[in-house]
């Protein structure tokens, strides 16, 4: 019987091997970073592989409301310049793995920053278990807050929507601006399930639910990707821009 799973895992490069050097990388940088080779290599991971280099340029960080803030992944100069702003927390929406991740949670302990982790998708309905600890996490934290992807377009953007939603009582129709091209965020494109979950809460709200009323007994998350409308060359250019 021909395997297409496998097939297709090999056409897209997830062979086991390749699979076990990324896991082998991943458990890497959950580690402490104990020697100058490891910091190094920690930063060229940052800066290189994921594509920190671009965010010298152009780090898409913008005030939300006096208790938020939002913006792609930050570097350690930009910790030390968010805690002179002010933020007394730094949330990641990413998976941890990479070598930016153990440089930034240093940087928070250095700085007196709380580090907390919701983990987001882009290209994926939230699981209610994610919006269950959303729900949870985001009202403790101390402000202001500073809520961060990768590129800082669509994470970023769903976060910042669940936080005014959850902590600061907006509507879905305000919370949706932060789901907008102005942050890099495109609908057209498989990141346009995350603007059809919002649609969906519109919905929710309109029909007189609480958010949490609503994930639990209302909301559907394997009912969106067909709600989405995907444009071949905008996921093409999400894919060279490489935003997970």
């Amino acid at each position: 019987m021909i395997d297409l799973a496998a097939i297709l895992d090999r056409a897209k490069g997830r062979t086991p091997a390749r699979k076990a050097r990324r896991r082998a990388r991943a458990e890497r940088w959950r580690r402490p970073l104990a020697t100058r080779r490891d910091r190094r290599e920690a930063w060229n991971s940052l800066l290189f592989a994921d594509h920190g280099v671009l965010r010298l340029v152009y780090r898409n960080r913008h005030q939300v409301t006096d208790k938020l803030w939002r913006s792609s992944q930050p570097s350690p100069r930009d910790i030390a310049a968010i805690a002179r702003d002010g933020v007394k927390t730094i949330v990641s929406l990413r998976a941890d793995g990479f070598g930016g991740d153990p440089l930034e949670r240093e940087a928070c302990a250095a700085h007196g920053i709380a580090f907390e982790r919701v983990v987001l998708q882009s290209r994926s309905a939230p699981p209610k278990a994610v919006l269950r600890q959303a729900m949870e996490t985001f009202p403790r934290l101390q402000t202001p807050v500073l809520l961060h992807c990768k590129s800082g377009a669509d994470r970023a953007g769903l976060g910042s929507a669940l936080w005014l939603i959850l902590v600061e009582g907006a509507s879905a129709t305000e919370a949706k601006r932060q789901l907008s091209l102005r942050f890099g965020h495109i609908a057209r494109a498989k990141t346009g399930i995350l603007d059809v979950f919002m649609d969906a809460w519109e919905e929710g709200e309109a029909a007189g639910h609480s958010f949490a009323d609503w994930v639990e007994n209302v909301y559907d998350p394997k009912a969106l990707p067909a709600r989405v409308k995907a444009n071949g060359l905008a996921d093409a250019v999400l894919n060279l821009m490489a935003r997970e």
